[in-house]
């Protein structure tokens, strides 16, 4: 599923993103802490006009600063999830870059019911593309490493319940998807290998293989990738054995953990000697002043926690010809 991710273009992502269920039951849980168990919008009521043969009003969701836009594919569901018969134009696409002053979508409709899905849609499409647009950041300066830099990858240090918007929002910005939760794909971090000596470490992780080829056997369900965290390089030495003389095996993916740029550029010299074929990750404490480095290591991979956990919402606004505006 995480190559699967990775592969997809936008569009595509985003339908086999709202297939799965999770955007809408987000959405209705957004919908239900703003509008409360009985649905209600006080204000909202107190300004509606009685009539449902009113005059319709037209808002523009609008950018107030620059950057990349994400998760206004989820705008058309939102309106469904509240129920309410505003109609949403897309005048820009996920992944696109936004200015000043752009006008991202109009919503057209009652001014009761425009105001009450405007935090909820503001919230939601301000968190995502703020996170489209640190990661595009970070692609960029990834690139400064050389002709063939590494991949940007993102992590499971996402927002509870965010997560499937949170890894499409990197897409959007140009990352790639790690795992998407425990349920796709190994990877055996140091706290699941805590104790073995490195000594002990290819016979360990051998076993450990043996374990999840016989569960996904008996389940049906093959993992994506089996992953290995190490925080040395003896500990790299031993699980590069695990993989045999032809440099291929059951190990996909060996990540380095804060490993400085000096051995991260030695790891990648002792696996090309070895004539692995095993993919090099390196992660932790990864920033924008430290990943241009790490990625001119020759790692195959960077991935970066803070590409969600450390984003700012993109400052966006709804402007209205006239009507309250929700704060």
């Amino acid at each position: 599923m995480p190559e699967a991710w990775n592969e997809l273009a936008l569009p595509d992502l985003y339908a086999s993103v709202a297939e799965s269920g999770l955007v809408r039951r987000l959405l209705e849980l957004a919908r239900d802490e703003d509008l409360g168990p009985e649905g209600q919008d006080m204000t909202g009521e107190a300004t509606r006009s009685g009539s449902n043969d009113g005059p319709s009003t037209t808002a523009a969701v609008v950018a107030r600063q620059a950057g990349v836009a994400a998760g206004l594919a989820t705008i058309p569901e939102l309106l469904s999830v509240f129920g309410v018969s505003v109609k949403a134009e897309l005048l820009a696409g996920d992944g696109d870059t936004v200015t000043p002053g752009d006008t991202l979508a109009t919503l057209t409709g009652p001014l009761d019911e425009i105001v009450r899905v405007e935090r909820t849609l503001l919230n939601l499409v301000g968190r995502l593309s703020g996170v489209a647009t640190r990661t595009a950041e970070f692609v960029r300066t990834v690139h400064a490493a050389g002709d063939h830099p590494a991949q940007l990858y993102d992590t499971r240090k996402t927002t509870p319940g965010l997560r499937v918007l949170e890894k499409y929002a990197v897409r959007c910005g140009g990352g790639c998807c790690h795992r998407m939760g425990l349920h796709d794909a190994v990877m055996f971090k140091d706290n699941h290998i805590a104790g073995v000596p490195a000594a002990q470490l290819a016979a360990h992780a051998r076993s450990l293989v043996v374990r999840v080829r016989a569960r996904a056997a008996e389940t049906g369900v093959t993992p994506a990738f089996i992953e290995f965290e190490v925080d040395s390089l003896d500990q790299f030495d031993a699980l590069l054995t695990v993989n045999g003389e032809n440099g291929t095996g059951p190990i996909d993916v060996i990540l380095l953990d804060n490993m400085p740029p000096v051995e991260l550029v030695e790891a990648v010299a002792r696996r090309d000697r070895a004539g692995s074929a095993v993919l090099l990750e390196a992660s932790g404490g990864v920033t924008l002043e430290t990943v241009t480095a790490i990625a001119a290591t020759g790692v195959d991979r960077v991935s970066v926690g803070s590409l969600t956990h450390g984003a700012v919402s993109l400052d966006l606004g709804l402007d209205i010809a006239s009507g309250p505006s929700a704060r």
